[in-house]
């Protein structure tokens, strides 16, 4: 899955790295190394320009509440719980299929943070002491220090007890799509801890490598048989993933200080 993760890019260094052509300065964001669901995020999507003459899409940058709100919701509520969607069903869900036949986009990011219990705590709760597992945050990244570039999709929510010219009468959010977690060895693995991606947990985000980003933002691929293709894991041995502070685990703490990489798991939390 995917519950928390880092954003510490520029704007002007994302517009770089994806050709972005319209992106707002009022709509920067500041580097953040703890985005939480219900934040604003960064999203990399082709669409129109509002109101432009000319409607052909085009590749910009915008900021989006992450947690999925459909557009036939009667409440924003359920949008935080609607962070991920699974690449096996997203085009068959009613809250998704929509979406991924038109709405897709990039959710560019450093990395991600999942958590694993330690072993000696799995020994505790098989022994029938039911202490609450402590878990060992790692942080999963390309190995070559590239974008981590996630799949995602966009959706619009219309907030019908607001008058049409209030700022807030349109949300915006989005989610991110998982798939299984890689099984092949990491490309840089930790001295001591998981070998694998799915050693840490049996989901990931999906991540998109360079040469499906035009086809994946590209809206007028709505075929759906077509779309599943770019649904397909990336090549295996691209990440890696090293253990970091529990304080990532707590919302408020933010900094690039959670990146750092630990020389081995924190006492207490022996994978």
């Amino acid at each position: 899955m995917c519950g928390r993760y880092a954003s510490s890019r520029r704007p002007e260094d994302l517009a770089g790295i994806f050709e972005i052509e319209k992106w707002d300065p009022e709509e920067t964001l500041a580097p953040d190394f703890n985005v939480a669901p219900t934040k604003e995020v960064y999203a990399v999507l082709d669409r129109p320009v509002k109101d432009a003459a000319d409607r052909s899409p085009v590749r910009q940058l915008r900021t989006l509440k992450w947690g999925l709100v459909p557009s036939w919701s009667k409440t924003p509520e359920g949008g935080a719980r609607m962070i991920n969607a699974r690449a096996e069903t997203v085009s068959e869900k009613p809250s998704y299929r929509r979406a991924f036949s038109s709405r897709r986009c990039i959710l560019p990011a450093d990395g991600y943070y999942e958590w694993v219990t330690g072993v000696g705590e799995r020994d505790l709760e098989v022994e029938g002491k039911k202490k609450r597992p402590r878990k060992q945050p790692y942080f999963v990244t390309p190995a070559d220090g590239s974008v981590f570039a996630m799949a995602g999709l966009y959706e619009f929510w219309r907030d019908r007890t607001l008058p049409d010219e209030h700022p807030l009468a349109w949300w915006v959010t989005c989610t991110v799509i998982t798939t299984e977690a890689e099984t092949a060895p990491l490309a840089v693995a930790p001295d001591e801890g998981p070998r694998s991606l799915f050693d840490i947990h049996p989901r990931m985000p999906l991540m998109l490598t360079p040469d499906r980003w035009d086809a994946w933002l590209d809206p007028a691929r709505t075929d759906v048989d077509d779309l599943k293709s770019l649904l397909a894991p990336p090549p295996e041995g691209l990440m890696r993933a090293y253990p970091v502070s529990t304080s990532v685990s707590n919302v408020r703490n933010n900094g690039p200080e959670l990146l750092k990489e630990l020389e081995g798991p924190e006492e207490g939390t022996l994978f």
